[in-house]
């Protein structure tokens, strides 16, 4: 389990005032404002929320101190995190972050292991799993849809999850940087 929660990304500049956009992962988009510190990957830059609204497909947030678009454009892709013991206790078994999933055994029905979780993504319809293949020295990874069907089990204090068989063999294949997908 990792000690820190990823809970927004920093966005493209809005505006010429220093204002970003910002693509928040909390269930409820209004608490990022409380959370404190928010730091960056690597935990040495702290940032704090002044003001946020919402926009189009994002936030709109004024950060303290950035007060351009120069000074908001350095800030495009960086990734905002905040103490686990700052969040609040998920209070179940069926409720977890998303960042407790990662590293978790990824495992058949009949409880043989068959690769550990590496993300999870929603790219717009709905999560997807994405998990790396046990002895699949290639680097490549498989996707499938994080519903009940296809992953019936999310046990996090046993460190794995189980895929459906019909799952197993049918996930999205991801291409390794660089191959070309067009047919």
């Amino acid at each position: 389990m990792t000690d820190r929660i990823l809970v927004a990304r920093i966005g493209a500049p809005h505006g010429v005032r220093g204002e970003v956009r910002l693509f928040i992962f909390a269930e409820d988009p209004e608490t990022v404002r409380d959370y404190t510190p928010l730091t960056d990957a690597d935990g040495r830059r702290s940032f704090a929320i002044t003001a946020l609204r919402p926009g189009k497909d994002h936030f709109v947030a004024r950060l303290a101190g950035v007060d351009d678009r120069t000074a908001a454009e350095a800030l495009t892709n960086i990734d905002l995190y905040v103490p686990r013991d700052a969040l609040p206790d998920t209070g179940d078994d069926d409720t977890f972050y998303q960042a407790d999933l990662l590293g978790l055994r990824v495992e058949n029905e009949a409880g043989t292991a068959i690769g550990t979780v590496t993300a999870l993504h929603d790219f717009g319809a709905g999560d997807v799993l994405e998990y790396a293949p046990e002895g699949d020295g290639r680097g490549r990874t498989l996707m499938v849809p994080f519903t009940r069907i296809a992953v019936p089990v999310v046990d996090v204090a046993g460190g794995r999850v189980v895929l459906a068989a019909d799952f197993i063999d049918a996930g999205t294949e991801r291409p390794e940087p660089g191959e070309d997908t067009a047919g």
